[in-house]
């Protein structure tokens, strides 16, 4: 794996991690009432869009990464869901 590749891998993880944060703090607080539902759905749009571009492009870190960000993105909409009635 070149440097190049290595610091796609680290970029990505940086910024799909982002949202960790705050599915901590919703899972913690077991409230989700603040969230956007629309942003989430953006998201999963973008996330999809660049996985589909890094399988075009046969690109591991944009691909990887991107997952890992569609799951986190899922994974609070169903905090979301979850949470709802709090």
């Amino acid at each position: 794996m070149e440097f190049i590749e290595i610091l796609g891998l680290v970029a990505g993880i940086c910024t799909s991690s982002s949202l960790l944060p705050q599915l901590i703090k919703t899972v913690k607080t077991k409230e989700a009432q603040d969230v956007s539902v629309f942003m989430f759905i953006v998201m999963l749009t973008g996330n999809s869009l660049w996985i589909y571009y890094g399988f075009a492009k046969s690109d591991l870190p944009i691909i990887s990464t991107n997952f890992l960000a569609l799951g986190l993105n899922i994974a609070m909409l169903v905090f979301k869901y979850k949470y709802r009635h709090r």
